[in-house]
C-alpha cells in the first residue's frame, strides 16, 4: 500500500469549548495512538483529512504523519484506524490514527470486490451472494492491499470461492476460517417456492395439540360443574338459614 502525506500539528485545545473552537477554524481533532508511547493529541486540516478519505477506495489508509515541530520524532507512519463523522452533514469530527513500524506486520480488514459476471448468474439466471464484504489479512504496512478484487466470471450455480481460494498478493496472509464461502452463486427462486413462502408467511399458526386438549378439558370441568347438584351438607346450610330469617320476619309481625 502506497502511503500518502499528511500535515498535522500538536493539539492544545481540549474539552467541549476547545475542541468547538478548533472545529471552527477549519481543524480536525486527532490523536495518534504509539507503537511504545503514550497517545498524542493532535490537530489536522478538515480539507485534508476530508480530500484524503475520497480519494481512497477503501477505509485503509497508510498515511506519513509530519507533526510540525517534533523534529526527527515528528515523522511516523500510520494506519487511519477510525472516522467519526457529523450524523446530518457527514463531515469529519475526529480521526484516531495508529502509529505502525516499517518491518512490523499488521491486521486490517480489507474490502471484497467481484470482477466480472458469474456464468451461473449470466446464463443460469443465479443470484450472486456477496457472504463475506470485508476479510481480515496480515501484512506489513506498505505491502498492505487498499481492495481485494475477486473474479467471478467462471462461477456455476452452487459454486463458491471460499476463503482459502481468495487471490493474495504477495506476503499478505488471511485471516480466519479457510473454510468459510466469501462469494457464492444461488440457484434463482422458482414461482413455486416464492408462492409456497407467501403462502406459509400469510397462513394462521394452527393451535398446539397440548394447548387444544387442555381448554377443552377446562370447558367440560366448567360445564360439569354447573350441572352437579350441591352436596348435601350445603342443602342443609341453606335450609336452616331461610328457617332462621323466617322465625325473625314471624316475630318482627308481633
Amino acid at each position: 500500500m502506497k502511503s500518502v502525506a499528511l500535515k498535522a500539528f500538536p493539539r492544545t485545545l481540549a474539552k467541549r469549548a476547545g475542541v468547538k473552537k478548533l472545529r471552527a477554524s477549519g481543524r480536525v481533532p486527532a490523536v495518534i495512538y504509539g507503537r511504545r508511547t503514550n497517545p498524542e493529541n493532535l490537530e489536522i486540516g478538515l480539507n485534508e483529512i476530508e480530500d484524503l478519505i475520497h480519494h481512497s477506495v477503501s477505509e485503509t489508509i497508510l498515511v506519513d504523519l509530519a507533526v510540525e515541530g517534533g523534529g526527527a520524532q515528528g515523522q511516523r507512519l500510520a494506519l487511519v484506524q477510525e472516522v467519526q463523522h457529523h450524523p446530518l452533514s457527514g463531515k469529519v469530527l475526529h480521526v484516531d490514527f495508529h502509529e505502525v513500524a516499517e518491518n512490523e506486520k499488521v491486521t486490517v480488514t480489507v474490502p471484497v470486490e467481484t470482477v466480472g459476471e458469474a456464468a451461473g448468474v449470466k446464463t443460469g439466471g443465479g443470484v450472486l451472494e456477496h457472504v463475506l464484504f470485508k476479510i481480515k489479512v496480515r501484512a506489513l504496512p506498505r505491502d498492505l492491499p487498499e481492495v481485494i478484487n475477486v473474479d467471478v466470471s467462471q462461477l456455476e450455480i452452487g459454486q463458491s470461492i471460499h476463503l482459502r481460494e481468495i487471490p493474495l498478493p504477495a506476503g499478505v496472509e488471511v485471516i480466519g476460517d479457510k473454510n468459510i464461502p466469501v462469494i457464492s452463486v444461488a440457484a434463482p427462486i422458482t414461482e413455486a417456492q416464492e408462492a409456497a413462502a407467501l403462502e406459509s408467511a400469510t397462513t394462521p399458526l394452527a393451535e398446539p395439540e397440548v394447548l387444544k386438549e387442555k381448554k377443552e378439558e377446562g370447558e367440560a370441568a366448567a360445564a360439569g360443574a354447573a350441572a352437579k347438584p350441591p352436596e348435601k351438607g350445603g342443602e342443609k346450610a341453606a335450609e336452616k338459614g331461610a328457617d332462621k330469617a323466617a322465625e325473625k320476619k314471624a316475630e318482627k309481625k308481633k
